[in-house]
């Protein structure tokens, strides 16, 4: 037996409803992509494009906590934390992957600034981490010795 006339007509008004609903959420509230900047080949390149020439200053005020010796680099977990006052974001970068940067997360005043992620790594290579506050780039950098490589090798 097929569709009542009914249950067509249910489907297609709860289908135009949908429709009107996500067609009025703003763009904003997505997130935005940086394509350029995720998509580049050196590590110079990848902060480039995503901070344009801001200065950046070493700092001991950003703690990464990562594995020395990662076994597996297709996943080495890594934890990002930062006293540095008016963080807005951190960048997390991976020096020998096809595409260094590999996270980006923007950090909202009332947030703690402190993140983790698992990312893939290639082979050894330095993990560099930068925080923007207060249109200041700040940097720290940690080697992780990957064994196997996770990356494509």
């Amino acid at each position: 037996m097929g569709v009542s006339r009914r249950q067509f007509f249910k489907s297609v008004a709860g289908t135009i409803a949908y429709a009107a609903v996500a067609s009025a959420v703003p763009a904003r509230l997505f997130a935005s992509w940086n394509q350029p900047a995720f998509t580049s080949e050196t590590l110079a390149a990848a902060i480039a494009a995503k901070y344009g020439n801001m200065p950046i200053e070493e700092s001991s005020a950003i703690q990464i906590k990562s594995p020395e010796i990662a076994e597996n680099g297709a996943y080495v977990p890594v934890s990002i934390a930062t006293t540095i006052a008016g963080a807005s974001n951190i960048s997390v970068f991976s020096e020998a992957n096809f595409s260094p940067l590999v996270a980006s997360f923007n950090i909202m005043p009332r947030m703690l600034p402190d993140v983790s992620l698992r990312l893939r790594m290639a082979k050894t290579a330095n993990i560099v981490v930068l925080v923007q506050a207060g249109g200041k780039l700040y940097r720290t950098v940690r080697e992780v010795k990957v064994t196997i490589g996770g990356c494509g090798g």
